[in-house]
């Protein structure tokens, strides 16, 4: 037998498909909401794990540049070093004061350098101290994030594990309705639920109100959704609405109203005997 066209349905039909739509999605929303803040939760510590293994490869870029400086200024300390030693030799075989007094300016300067070399060095070895201790720190901070994430997937995974069957079920089922809805209806009823809140795109009338916002709905407006004629949508929020019978909700009748107690009240009746006038109170029920 050929599917019929979703146009083809009475309004009647839509409305009763896009309901039982809204209830399957409700009840995904159910099941994923069974997982809490856990999905946030793991992907706000991968992003911070991710943070800080970007920290630690900095902090260790940082370690390596301050021992290549090391590094260089041993380097240029022995070089120094070996130039005093050329100059003082240099001494014994000068000729006037005014190369002694140049040699000796360079070995003074040379000396002077390697001073500076090794206040470098030590300022150096400081920092990298420093960085060694923040990232023995960060690397601590980074081990405690892993844990805790194992802990968070291994929690998620063994909810989603419990309702991914019955997960799979409800989408199968959404895909069937979808294809019985006209597209046009279809795309505005998925803005309308993305717009919503509580994810309700189509509601059902409650107490002469909708179900959505809970704004009350006019007498006419009420008879219009019960007529099925037409899809109609709440002027406040924007939600389309739907008769409870036709949605198969049943709506619990008011209490009835309390019998009204009969009131008694005395008439005052003047009644003669033995030809003396006596009055008396009689009760009527109001």
């Amino acid at each position: 037998m050929a599917k019929k066209d979703p146009t083809d349905l009475s309004v009647e039909e839509r409305l009763k498909t896009l309901y039982q739509l809204q209830t399957t999605l409700s009840s995904i929303d159910e099941k994923r909401a069974l997982r809490g803040e856990l999905p946030l939760e793991v992907q706000d510590l991968e992003d911070e794990i991710e943070g800080l293994t970007t920290r630690i490869e900095k902090i260790q870029s940082d370690i390596n540049d301050f021992d290549r400086a090391v590094s260089q200024k041993k380097g240029e300390i022995e070089t120094a070093k070996a130039s005093v030693e050329r100059y003082k030799a240099q001494l014994n075989e000068v000729k006037n004061n005014r190369e002694y007094d140049t040699l000796s300016k360079e070995i003074e300067f040379q000396e002077l350098e390697i001073e500076l070399c090794n206040k470098k060095i030590k300022e150096a070895n400081i920092r990298i101290e420093e960085k060694k201790a923040e990232l023995a720190q960060n690397q601590e901070i980074i081990d405690d994030r892993r844990q805790a994430l194992e802990m968070k997937k291994g929690e998620l995974d063994e909810i989603m594990e419990e309702t991914r069957a019955e997960e799979e079920k409800l989408k199968a089922k959404v895909k069937e309705l979808e294809i019985k809805i006209e597209p046009r209806l279809l795309t505005s009823f998925k803005r309308i639920r993305k717009n919503a809140r509580n994810g309700l795109g189509i509601v059902y009338v409650q107490r002469d109100a909708c179900g959505g916002c809970f704004n009350k709905i006019p007498p006419q407006r009420q008879l219009d959704i019960k007529m099925h004629k037409k899809i109609i949508v709440c002027e406040y929020c924007g939600r389309i609405m739907i008769d409870p019978e036709l949605a198969g909700v049943k709506i619990e009748s008011a209490a009835p109203a309390a019998e009204k107690k009969t009131r008694k009240r005395a008439i005052r009746k003047t009644v003669k005997k033995d030809d003396a006038a006596e009055t008396v109170d009689v009760p009527e029920e109001a």
